[in-house]
């Protein structure tokens, strides 16, 4: 981590959920920060820590905006840059499917400033949804052919998130860019949205501390791997400072799988509330079973995560509990 003392590091998304968290960590290491976010589903208040250190800058602006970015380059030496900026929540992409087209904008922009202001490295915030309807578990980073096909039948957001991997891969191969893309599986934890437009542990625990039945679409036995937030920040840096990650996709996960129903039942538990999961009608769009294999991630980053699930939810339920 010393590698980041006075580095100067753009996060952009930054004031998202994931994105403000890496801020955070990144200051813990006496990194340069800047955070870029146009708060479409960024909030400021996420950033209400970093802004108290002097070593924190906030701009507010849309990566899609050529002109506005190639400012931010042109005012400050970049060393790093996440690129974390994306339209998120499935809800969101189902209601305007045709926004979340626009990241490609996006990426582009960042990829083609990093190259001219010489940047060092960028990781790209990928996703699991990339692997589609693929049900060979564990899944693993080289089914391409078979991921290409198969992302075709279930989202934009997928299919974006696979034109951004590429891409990365053609600037580091072609343009001297390092850059690594990163496939987050279920990231949860503080900050995380809970609205309707949110993600299922923020939703079940918003209802339990409601006295309301965690709401399950489905039988409930969909399966997901859950990452804790502060988990997933501290792989992300460590792919960011490694050489060994240059040019490659990297699942970031436990390797493990949690239904959503037990998922439900020890956020009840934690809640200690006399509660019962409600079933409703399966979403079509639901992809049944999500689990990585880490072991790519374990070899170039020497390291696998703990699974410490119950530890990790009870520290959120406790955070929301506390608003």
């Amino acid at each position: 981590m010393k590698k980041l003392q006075n580095k100067v590091v753009l996060v952009t998304g930054g004031a998202g959920f994931i994105g403000s968290h890496l801020c955070d960590e990144l200051l813990k290491n006496k990194a340069k920060v800047i955070a870029v976010d146009n708060l479409l589903t960024g909030k400021l208040e996420n950033l209400a820590d970093a802004q108290k250190n002097e070593n924190f800058q906030f701009i507010e602006g849309d990566v899609n905006d050529y002109n506005f970015l190639k400012s931010v380059f042109e005012k400050n030496k970049i060393d790093y840059v996440f690129h974390y900026a994306a339209v998120l929540g499935v809800k969101r992409v189902m209601e305007q499917p045709m926004l979340v087209v626009d990241d490609v904008v996006g990426i582009k922009n960042v990829l083609s400033l990093a190259k001219d202001f010489h940047v060092s490295k960028v990781i790209f915030s990928s996703s699991s949804e990339v692997y589609g309807t693929l049900n060979e578990l564990p899944l693993k980073e080289d089914n391409n052919k078979e991921l290409l096909y198969q992302t075709h039948s279930t989202s934009l957001y997928a299919i974006v998130k696979l034109i951004g991997e590429k891409l990365m891969k053609i600037y580091n191969d072609n343009y001297k860019v390092p850059t690594c893309s990163l496939r987050f599986f279920n990231v949860f934890g503080e900050r995380q949205e809970s609205s309707s437009y949110g993600f299922v542990v923020g939703v079940f625990i918003k209802q339990v501390l409601n006295n309301e039945s965690p709401t399950i679409y489905g039988d409930g036995y969909q399966t997901r791997d859950f990452v804790y937030v502060k988990d997933n920040v501290k792989m992300a840096i460590k792919a960011l400072l490694s050489d060994k990650t240059n040019g490659e996709v990297i699942n970031i996960g436990l390797g493990s799988q949690t239904t959503i129903l037990d998922l439900a039942q020890r956020i009840i538990r934690i809640s200690g509330k006399n509660l019962k999961p409600v079933f409703v009608g399966e979403r079509g769009y639901e992809i049944k079973y999500r689990s990585p294999d880490v072991s790519k991630m374990h070899k170039l980053l020497g390291e696998k995560l703990e699974n410490n699930l119950d530890e990790n939810l009870k520290r959120v339920y406790e955070y929301y509990a506390g608003k």
